[in-house]
């Protein structure tokens, strides 16, 4: 088929067929997904973006609507999958170890996004990893900067925890263990919200656009919102960092001694601001 049928019959089928690979998966984990609002009708220069717990959120939505995502490059079967399997759905795939990489994703972003309706819709993750699904992190700003006539659909995730925790540490399990973990479980319990597409306001910042559609998602799947960046679990932080949080520290606990009335023992508050300098040291 994919050597002989016309390309437009092409992509129906393949379409068709990877909705159907989707829905196999999430029967493998006995997967009750619920999906709440329409679908935003299909327009030109239309981006989705959704909270992040696992590669397992791709697969969720594929079975719904045939997505085109922007996803870190792997090795293996899932390597496979994404470069033969996947390769009709027009995904963009980057590394992350290779910074060249960022400039040409951002590139190839633009270049779907103002690409001929027949391109599959694009969905991105913003955190840019998976994030337990308690939380909700910083977005990163590629979705939000790609021009004020560019509409982004808020996706809103959220599993239920109660059966099995669909959260995928990677630095833990890798994903065929984690594909395993979910076959085993008793069920997958899944909510999924169609929100209402939004646009950059007049005089509203990329980062500002970002953060409303972030506290959109959040705020519909029930998540905390924080402010840092999801990869920082990737990194150890430096000793300057950790000296820098101890003297913040010192300074408050020093000022709090300070405001102490004056009848408080006086050693007791030389105690805390020998305890408070040695912090800072």
């Amino acid at each position: 088929m994919h050597y002989l049928a016309p390309l437009r019959v092409r992509v129906v089928a393949e379409r068709a067929l990877i909705r159907f690979l989707a829905s196999a998966f999430v029967f493998s984990w006995t997967g009750v997904v619920k999906y709440h609002g329409p679908v935003p009708s299909r327009r030109p220069r239309q981006v989705f973006v959704a909270n992040h717990t696992s590669m397992i959120d791709f697969i969720v939505l594929e079975q719904s609507v045939p997505f085109a995502v922007i996803m870190q490059k792997h090795g293996g079967w899932v390597g496979w999958m994404q470069t033969v399997v996947l390769a009709s759905l027009g995904c963009i795939h980057f590394n992350r170890a290779e910074r060249n990489d960022r400039a040409a994703v951002a590139g190839k972003i633009r270049a779907h996004v103002t690409c001929v309706p027949a391109s599959n819709p694009l969905l991105i993750f913003p955190e840019g990893t998976c994030v337990n699904n308690e939380y909700c992190c910083m977005f990163k700003r590629g979705a939000f900067d790609l021009g004020d006539d560019v509409t982004v659909c808020p996706i809103a995730i959220k599993y239920n925890k109660i059966f099995v925790d669909a959260f995928w540490n990677s630095r833990r399990e890798g994903f065929s263990r984690h594909l395993t973990r979910l076959m085993t479980s008793w069920a997958l319990v899944a909510d999924v919200w169609f929100m209402e597409p939004q646009r950059r306001q007049p005089g509203e910042t990329v980062d500002a656009f970002a953060e409303r559609v972030r506290n959109i998602i959040a705020e519909r799947a029930g998540l905390k919102t924080v402010p840092w960046d999801g990869l920082l679990k990737y990194y150890r932080p430096s000793g300057k960092m950790s000296d820098a949080v101890r003297a913040a520290f010192a300074e408050r606990m020093l000022r709090h001694w300070a405001e102490l009335p004056a009848a408080a023992p006086a050693a007791l508050r030389r105690r805390a601001a020998a305890e408070g300098s040695g912090e800072a040291s």
